[in-house]
């Protein structure tokens, strides 16, 4: 199966206070964490990621894929178009809160070439990396890293989605806080 990403165009990221289907989405990697109070799970899919949050009763998924996806509107708390940069939030029962804040940014392609090799490097270290393949316009295909820390009271995760036949990266951070 090819892991092509979807133009970069019709991203879109959304949080919802439910868990979703892993069989909704092409899942390619996964980590889980447990740490203090919380539970989670990062995914990373064909289309960008899905994140699994749980503390208690509260479970909040946050998923970037396609605008096209069908999925649930039942519960989605949160859903934002991948334009230029935004930053969001979202205060939960409890003091629990959930912050969002995302990029767009248009590249060159010695400059995708040179942040994908960055990536790669990283990903040695710390995080998980995912090489898709390439869609036949260019050489290199498209990745995906993601980059966790775990805390006692905070869940942070640091997506890096490269899109080269878009000539794009998207960049997302997302806190999960416990008061």
């Amino acid at each position: 199966m090819l892991s092509v990403r979807p133009r970069v165009a019709e991203l879109v990221c959304q949080l919802y206070g439910r868990s979703l289907h892993p069989e909704l989405f092409d899942i390619h990697q996964t980590q889980c964490y447990e740490r203090g109070q919380y539970r989670a799970s990062v995914r990373i899919t064909s289309t960008g990621h899905l994140v699994t949050w749980q503390v208690g009763d509260l479970l909040l998924t946050e998923v970037t894929t396609s605008a096209h996806a069908e999925l649930p509107q039942k519960r989605r708390l949160m859903s934002n178009r991948i334009r230029a940069s935004r930053e969001d939030y979202l205060q939960c029962n409890g003091g629990i809160r959930y912050d969002l804040s995302f990029s767009l940014e248009a590249t060159s392609t010695e400059k995708m070439r040179h942040y994908q090799n960055e990536l790669s490097l990283q990903a040695i270290r710390q995080g998980i990396l995912q090489r898709f393949d390439a869609s036949g316009r260019f050489e290199a295909g498209a990745l995906s890293y993601i980059n966790v820390e775990a805390r006692d009271k905070l869940f942070r995760v640091q997506a890096f989605h490269t899109f080269p036949d878009d000539a794009a990266v998207v960049r997302i951070q997302s806190k999960f806080q416990l008061p």
